[in-house]
């Protein structure tokens, strides 16, 4: 069983970190069929995802984001294409709120 192990740091807070998190939670299950269930905490959330071949969990807390995933045999021979993905996607919802950041300052 292939295994996927992403963290990510962040300066967001918990708050901006949840939301980021609840649009994860809906790309991953329009993109790829996962089922999530997100639970909040007080100091930290988390967010179990499933799908045939693929059970994991996400941490979020105010300074990172920590993913955790098995892969079953037949699916962990797309291991790194799956990791690229969850990369990618997850990378570009954390820029997104320093983008608008900037573009506020530039206005």
């Amino acid at each position: 069983m292939a295994e996927l192990h992403i963290v990510r740091d962040h300066a967001l807070g918990l708050a901006k970190a949840r939301k980021i998190a609840f649009k994860w939670a809906e790309q991953v299950e329009t993109e790829f069929g996962m089922e999530c269930t997100y639970q909040e905490g007080d100091s930290a959330d988390e967010v179990t995802f499933s799908r045939s071949g693929v059970k994991g969990t996400l941490l979020v807390s105010a300074k990172h984001f920590d993913l955790r995933a098995q892969l079953g045999f037949l699916v962990g021979a797309f291991k790194h294409t799956i990791e690229a993905e969850i990369v990618k996607n997850l990378d570009a919802l954390l820029t997104a709120p320093a983008k608008k950041r900037a573009s506020k300052k530039a206005a």
